[in-house]
This record gives C-alpha cells, sequence and structure tokens, in this order.
C-alpha cells in the first residue's frame, strides 16, 4: 500500500521543540523532492519546508526560517522536520507531501499526501 504516515505531533510549550517524521511505505522516497506543508485552524494550508532528492538542498518559508530543519533518510524511506523555538502561532494540523517538480512551494505542485500530524503550542 503505498502511503504516507506521519507522526510526532502533540502539545509543547512556546520555547519548546518537536520532531515530526514521515514514514513512507508503497514507493522510494528518494525519487521525489518533499515537502512540509501545516493547516492552521481556519487557515489555507501553506508550504513550510522542502528538500531535494538527497538533502543537499532546502528551502523554507520566511515564517520558520532558522527556526525548523527540513531533513530525510532515504535508507529509511523517512522524511524528518524539527521544530525549535516553537511559537503559538505554530499551531497547526502538519502534511508531508511528495513532488516530481523541483523546488516547489505551492501546494498544487505536490502530488501525494499524509494525512497529518497536530502540533500544538502552548503559551
Amino acid at each position: 500500500q503505498v502511503q504516507l504516515v506521519e507522526s510526532g505531533g502533540g502539545l509543547v510549550q512556546a520555547g519548546g521543540s518537536r520532531r515530526l517524521s514521515c514514514a513512507a511505505s508503497g514507493f522510494t522516497i528518494r525519487d521525489y523532492y518533499m515537502g512540509w506543508f501545516r493547516q492552521a485552524p481556519g487557515k489555507e494550508r501553506a508550504f513550510v519546508a522542502g528538500i531535494d532528492w538527497f538533502g543537499g538542498s532546502t528551502f523554507y518559508a520566511d515564517s520558520v526560517e532558522g527556526r525548523f530543519t527540513i531533513s530525510r533518510d532515504n535508507l529509511k524511506n523517512t522524511l524528518y522536520l524539527q521544530l525549535t523555538s516553537l511559537k503559538p502561532e505554530d499551531t497547526a494540523v502538519y502534511y508531508c507531501a511528495t513532488t516530481r517538480r523541483i523546488a516547489p512551494t505551492v501546494e498544487d505542485a505536490y502530488d501525494f499526501w499524509g494525512q497529518g500530524t497536530q502540533v500544538t503550542v502552548s503559551s
């Protein structure tokens, strides 16, 4: 079965850290650029971070630059997002996704999505 499964979400205090994982099955992630998006309550899903096939190039939304780090382990077929210095406005459902395009930051460019994991940051 082809799927992406996010995990690692939960409740964290402002200033804290969290690591999200996105485990792929049924296909090999090294064939894809990958990205993280998030959707806050009442808002549209928004780009957070992206990474190239082997982790040599990463790109971020301005709102998370310097606080979040995207990485991947192709041998484990898993994508990661390290969240640090968390703020209440980072509260959202976080999604991972794959794309065959190069360095896209728009939702429509991504083809396959996980079901999401909730991160809640308390003040």
